[in-house]
């Protein structure tokens, strides 16, 4: 039996300046992965991920979902399964209120309003951001405007996230909620991303782009371990995984900065050093 919830097939894409964009991927993943897609400026990672519910139309190769070939016949249908969040959030948010924007794809659907109104408040709920229910998107924070348009596609009740660069312009405390907050969702994901630290915290597995190609597929520590590979693609290892310029400066523990050792200055009271 095969329990593939994707498989993209020898997909390549070539935009109308002749820029090839993706060429002759192939990738299978599996239900319940969560699964980083890593890559410079460039490298392709946008392209692969809007192929990944419709938004663009394989030109060459096949994607499947389940039992479903990505065509423009089956959009609807993949659209239920797969949903996407944008770099920007202001591309999924363009209602009057937070609540309304929620509402968008369940009404979409021809739901009927008692279930839509279930969705918008399941879904707020699960981002932690009932209290945007009536806010103005335009009046949100970054932070804020994230947790929105990830409620708008959670309304949806997606099998898969695909994510686009989920933390970018959010400032670090925003940054470590929202990867608490997807550590918690059980439904596959896909995250495109520049954030190394993110993809250890949420990614067992990373997908390396250079130029359209995959370079490299396999668990995240045996990836960034690659030192070569991460120079080739240029990538730096997580800020997590590197020397601390500061200790590798100074040396040894034995040699403290000044003002913090024991003994920077041994004449002076110890109640004072401690207050340093």
């Amino acid at each position: 039996m095969n329990h593939s919830l994707v498989e993209i097939q020898d997909l390549t894409h070539t935009y109308p300046d002749g820029t090839e964009a993706v060429h002759r991927v192939s990738l299978r993943i599996r239900n319940g992965e969560s699964v980083a897609v890593v890559g410079a400026n460039g490298a392709g990672k946008s392209t692969l991920l809007l192929h990944l519910n419709g938004s663009l139309i394989p030109q060459n190769g096949t994607i499947r979902v389940g039992d479903v070939h990505i065509t423009k016949a089956t959009l609807s249908d993949i659209r239920r399964t797969v949903g996407m969040i944008f770099q920007d959030p202001d591309d999924q948010l363009f209602m009057p209120t937070v609540a309304e924007d929620v509402a968008f794809g369940p009404i979409s659907l021809g739901l009927a309003p008692e279930e839509v109104e279930r969705r918008v408040t399941a879904a707020l709920h699960q981002v932690h951001a009932t209290h945007l229910r009536d806010r103005p998107p335009y009046k949100l924070s970054g932070g804020e405007k994230r947790l929105a348009a990830i409620a708008t596609v959670l309304a949806m009740t997606p099998d898969i996230l695909v994510m686009d660069e989920p933390s970018s312009n959010l400032d670090p405390r925003a940054r470590r909620a929202l990867i608490e907050l997807l550590a918690g969702f059980r439904q596959t994901k896909i995250i495109a991303t520049h954030d190394l630290d993110l993809v250890l915290d949420l990614c067992e597995r990373t997908v390396v782009l250079r130029e359209g190609r995959i370079m490299a597929d396999g668990p995240t520590s045996d990836i960034f371990a690659a030192d070569r590979l991460l120079a080739e693609s240029h990538l730096e290892k997580p800020l997590r995984l590197q020397a601390c310029p500061v200790c590798s400066r100074r040396g040894p523990m034995t040699a403290p900065l000044p003002g913090f050792g024991r003994n920077s200055n041994p004449d002076e009271p110890e109640g004072n050093r401690a207050r340093q």
